[in-house]
């Protein structure tokens, strides 16, 4: 790039994602005097689906903005609780995000997931034909045109990515609603109902069970249970009024 100069500061929680030599202040960016402040600041490493407004020269302009010269850029990040308008609240997530996909449908979210590489191009057809939030930590697949929307996975552990998916987006949560395996919705099943997919061990030990209306799962309260349960009564407390 020869074109006009252009100073860029980013907020402290989009630092991560630019240059170290960038994350002290505003610093000079040369641009080509033709590409939208939107491309100029992906190429910088943020992905769009991360800035909450671009403000330029104390003003907010849209990401179709073409930068002049001397114009001082300060790109904000995402205000939460994040309002994704349009369509109910549901997600799609990425291969890599299998856990944090459970959880979330643990929890009654609407959590599809790919449990196969189907492709970046794939995956972001799916979100806008769905009407999805893709869920991901893969920078180029967020800045793929075809998303409808998307947002950054910032932790590598499942509890932080939970914590954070609820703290920014507030889904309505209704635990116990969705299957863990295919996110289908649950109904309550008697003992015989689900007879053919129980042990012997299990049809003699519980008298509970739900059902999953799409794959045909059966769940009780078993082994793990207490470790659910802790996943859902921490969720609530933080964010049931959230809904």
């Amino acid at each position: 790039m020869n074109g006009p100069e252009i100073l860029v500061g980013f907020d402290p929680g989009l630092r991560l994602f630019v240059p170290h030599t960038r994350r002290g202040g505003a610093t000079p960016v040369v641009t080509d005097g033709v590409s939208t402040l939107g491309h100029v600041v992906e190429s910088l490493g943020v992905p769009l689906t991360e800035v909450g407004a671009l403000v330029v020269d104390g003003h907010e302009v849209p990401a179709s903005h073409i930068p002049a010269a001397g114009e001082a850029v300060s790109v904000r990040a995402v205000e939460r609780p994040q309002e994704v308008p349009g369509a109910p609240l549901r997600f799609l997530l990425d291969v890599h995000l299998g856990t944090l996909a459970r959880r979330l449908r643990l929890l009654g979210v609407d959590a599809a997931y790919e449990s196969t590489d189907i492709g970046d191009p794939a995956l972001a057809t799916r979100s806008a034909a769905e009407k999805r939030v893709l869920l991901s930590r893969d920078r180029g697949l967020l800045r793929r045109r075809e998303l409808w929307a998307g947002a950054y996975v910032y932790s590598t552990r499942p509890a932080d990515q939970l914590r954070d998916v609820l703290d920014r987006f507030h889904p309505e949560l209704r635990p116990w609603t969705r299957c863990t395996a295919c996110n289908g919705l649950l109904r309550q099943a008697t003992k015989d109902e689900v007879a053919d997919r129980l042990e012997h061990g299990t049809h003699r030990t519980y008298d509970v069970f739900a059902q999953c209306l799409d794959c045909g799962r059966a769940y009780w309260k078993g082994a793990h249970h207490d470790q659910l349960v802790a996943i859902v009564e921490r969720a609530l407390a933080d964010y049931a009024d959230h809904g």
